[in-house]
């Protein structure tokens, strides 16, 4: 999945749609429950060096979203999902877009969405 499905996929399940709150990074996307302004993802391309990621150059694609702390183990072993980039590693993990199984991506949304919406 890209970045463009996938925030297709968001502004169709949930309504919302992106703000972008950070001039030096115009194409960082979040989205935020509308009554607590809470995030649920964050898209953006990130540099492969910054993620730790040997042999691969240039910049990902990558979403954040939040997950249950007793499944952050069990997430992280999956594959193209890594500690979060620049959020809380206890309560985030970063997903890098092209390595991961729709479902997988789809499934972590969701649990985000309903962790952040009280």
């Amino acid at each position: 999945m890209n970045k463009e499905k996938l925030a297709a996929r968001i502004r169709q399940r949930y309504g919302v749609q992106a703000d972008y709150p950070w001039a030096k990074y115009p194409d960082y996307a979040v989205y935020r429950h509308g009554h607590n302004r809470k995030w649920f993802a964050l898209l953006m391309s990130v540099p492969s060096e910054k993620l730790g990621l040997a042999g691969r150059s240039g910049k990902i694609d990558i979403a954040n979203f939040k997950v249950r702390p007793e499944y952050i183990g069990a997430w992280r072993s999956q594959p193209g999902i890594l500690p979060a980039y620049h959020m809380n590693k206890a309560h985030w993990v970063s997903a890098v877009l092209a390595d991961c199984d729709e479902a997988a991506l789809l499934s972590l949304l969701a649990d985000s969405f309903a962790l952040t919406e009280k």
